[in-house]
């Protein structure tokens, strides 16, 4: 039993991150967590206040089959196809999500509330088709507060720009590099520009930009082990934190600008950073680093759970960790430069796998429901 001491302590250090101007996004959905009532207690007593899915976390949902055997028998009996059962029970629990967060999306006035739901992974570098998709999802999940996910790959900032001009929100994903952060921001005013121009109410629409981190420390760490060398070892589980640190930087710039200012006095709002990836990958580390290392005001961290447990059990909240750190930023990422480490080469193979991993993942969903529909129609 958890006394009202430990009650206020467990809530003591997500409170301060939601006072330091982070919105706290959960990074996982299921059939099980809306109907257990799970993801309305994360709101109601974790200050979660948005969730985010992908092609990875719809695989490990429903390709368990839990909770879904219902509309799955039901599927089968129509004869829909397996794309097509999978957008049923996919844009299924993203309403459920968003009726469960439309209070927080009241509160905050739109930014957030959100829940976001991922283009078919497969479209990654197909701009049209992209597009098309963003205004399918749009339409069948049929909620305000939900955010139409595209990835940003050369092809998806085209798409960007074309979704946010019909005035449908958007979090763009896979953002690994600084170059093409700032390639999706430019994409987003864009966007905007082309919705002022149709007389669209900008005020409506609300953008995130996802960038990752755990994942470029995987890589780097993984090529700073192989060197070896004491200044090599030294620069391990630094090079994540400052490539987000300066995103932020690029973020202000960008948002003080004089493009911005003419959408700004149009009612426009800020496409603000999501930290992504939040989630531990090297147990050296402490498992709140991508938390307490990346609190700045305007931002988005979106944890798996067992970080938001373990920043509501002891994350280390002590004020803005990012817009003190960017020399620091520059000089760590120089220092991987100079060891031989390409910055470019690595954020383009982290951009490459991810839309391969989400392709996979997207796959081994489809395959799963395929197997589920045959064997509910041989039972039907």
């Amino acid at each position: 039993m958890i006394t009202v001491t430990e009650a206020t302590a467990t809530a003591g250090a997500l409170k301060r991150l939601t006072d330091e101007g982070v919105s706290i996004w959960l990074d996982d959905l299921s059939r099980k967590r809306i109907s257990t009532g799970n993801l309305a207690g994360l709101v109601a007593e974790k200050n979660v206040v948005g969730v985010t899915t992908n092609p990875s976390i719809f695989q490990a949902a429903i390709g368990s089959g839990e909770g879904y055997e219902e509309q799955l028998a039901d599927l089968a009996l129509r004869g829909v196809t397996v794309e097509e059962a999978v957008r049923m029970m996919t844009t299924q629990d993203v309403r459920a999500a968003a009726d469960i967060l439309h209070s927080a999306y009241d509160v905050s006035h739109g930014a957030d509330g959100r829940v976001s739901i991922e283009v078919d992974p497969r479209l990654a570098h197909h701009t049209a088709a992209t597009v098309a998709e963003a205004k399918q999802l749009f339409w069948l999940v049929d909620r305000p507060n939900v955010m139409i996910k595209i990835p940003a790959t050369k092809a998806g900032l085209p798409a960007i720009t074309a979704v946010v001009a019909e005035g449908i929100s958007v979090n763009v994903t896979l953002i690994f590099s600084l170059e093409r952060y700032r390639e999706v921001m430019a994409a987003y005013l864009a966007g905007l520009e082309q919705a002022a121009a149709k007389g669209l109410d900008l005020a409506t629409i609300h953008s995130v930009a996802s960038f990752f981190v755990s994942r470029v420390d995987s890589e780097i760490d993984k090529r700073l082990t192989v060197i070896g060398t004491d200044e090599a070892l030294a620069l391990k589980g630094k090079a994540a934190l400052a490539n987000a640190r300066l995103a932020y930087e690029a973020y202000e710039q960008v948002f003080a600008g004089e493009r911005w200012a003419a959408l700004s006095a149009a009612g426009a709002n800020k496409q603000r950073p999501l930290w992504a990836s939040t989630g531990v990958k090297d147990p050296a580390y402490k498992d709140t680093l991508y938390v307490d290392e990346l609190v700045a005001p305007g931002t988005v961290n979106t944890m798996p759970e067992a970080t938001l447990n373990a920043t509501a059990d002891h994350g280390d909240i002590h004020g803005d960790t990012v817009t003190g750190g960017y020399a620091q930023a520059r000089a760590d990422l120089a220092a991987v430069e100079r060891l031989g480490i390409s910055y470019d080469e690595v954020v383009g193979k982290l951009e490459d796998e991810g839309v391969a991993k989400f392709e996979v993942a997207w796959q081994d969903l489809l395959d799963a429901v395929t197997k589920s529909l045959d064997s509910k129609g041989v039972e039907a």
